[in-house]
């Protein structure tokens, strides 16, 4: 273990092993599918791993680094879905397949703005009142598209168009880290470490933190919507049942499997997670007991999971690389 560690930390010290890393994953996504290099199974479940770290990593901007409790993810990433498979179905069906960033976009700011006005009213609350609210929320959504014939009600949509591909995936897990890692590590990434540390001292060190906490919660909402639109257009068909509780205990599980607070944590909570979840597929219906079994272990046992609070050095700034080194 301490061989592998030393390993990554050397790696993560190169500067140009990020960038060449990058390139080459971003090549690979292109040719995989190109020739035929691996299977369609195969395919389909990178692209989930793809999609499961975008929906961890938003998760973890809210209950790892802002220390708030969300259980209603899955209504974003719902929302995301919703929006981008109408856009592709009904409002735009010749949308080229180059354009596909167009529906992704909308479904991340259907999403954003129903988690903007969620954050509005949840944050005049302090405590646990936000996972009622979320969970009332996923409920509510949920409700509301069983009743909407327009998008198909309890049977969900059909003839969603294919546009998710590996390449597409890579390039939003890219453009999720580099975004919530630059996030994090500036001012605002401060002003919410000092929310989840102490928001009473927060505050009265100047933090702003209801407006803190409505940008981050938005931020977070948009990324799921974007999971959500990526989610659609691989399976090309979604129903509401797809977005209920169990998809939200899910995210938990990734989250706090891999780690809160660490966008490497995020990363290796999507890993481990999906590969299991497709690993223990012949169970059926067990699965969905297994799952959130290990979600009750990892709180008994490892709260802050596999890198809880810590970081692979391709995630921090050089400056703060240099202050943990020292």
């Amino acid at each position: 273990m301490a061989a592998v560690v030393a390993f990554f930390k050397k790696l993560g010290a190169n500067r140009y092993a990020l960038p060449v890393l990058l390139a080459a994953g971003f090549v690979l996504s292109l040719v995989i599918p190109q020739f035929g290099l691996l299977n369609g199974y195969v395919q389909f479940v990178l692209i989930m791993i793809g999609i499961n770290i975008i929906l961890s990593a938003s998760l973890n901007l809210v209950n790892g680094y802002m220390g708030e409790f969300s259980v209603g993810h899955a209504g974003f990433m719902s929302l995301g879905a919703y929006a981008s498979s109408v856009l592709t179905v009904k409002l735009l069906p010749d949308l080229p397949d180059a354009f596909f960033f167009l529906p992704v976009i909308v479904g991340g700011l259907v999403a954003a703005l129903a988690g903007f006005l969620l954050a509005l009213l949840s944050f005049k609350t302090r405590g646990d009142y936000l996972a009622i609210i979320t969970l009332a929320f996923l409920m509510i959504v949920k409700s509301a598209l069983e009743n909407i014939p327009y998008v198909g009600g309890p049977r969900g949509m059909l003839g969603i168009p294919k546009l998710t591909t590996m390449a597409w995936a890579f390039f939003w897990v890219v453009v999720t880290i580099w975004v919530l890692r630059n996030l994090l590590y500036s001012k605002f990434g401060r002003a919410i470490a000092a929310i989840r540390e102490d928001e009473i001292a927060a505050n009265s060190m100047g933090v702003r933190v209801r407006e803190a906490k409505i940008l981050a919660f938005s931020v977070s909402s948009f990324f799921a919507g974007v999971a959500g639109a990526l989610f659609a257009h691989l399976l090309v068909f979604i129903n509401p049942s797809s977005f209920d509780i169990l998809k939200s205990t899910e995210m938990l599980v990734m989250v706090y499997l891999g780690g809160i607070g660490s966008l490497a944590g995020s990363i290796i909570g999507a890993v481990i997670y999906t590969l299991l979840s497709n690993w223990l597929q012949p169970l059926g219906t067990w699965r969905m007991v297994i799952m959130p079994l290990i979600l009750v272990l990892l709180m008994l046992f490892r709260p802050k999971g596999i890198m809880g609070f810590r970081e692979l050095p391709w995630f921090l700034p050089k400056r703060e690389a240099r202050r943990k080194d020292s």
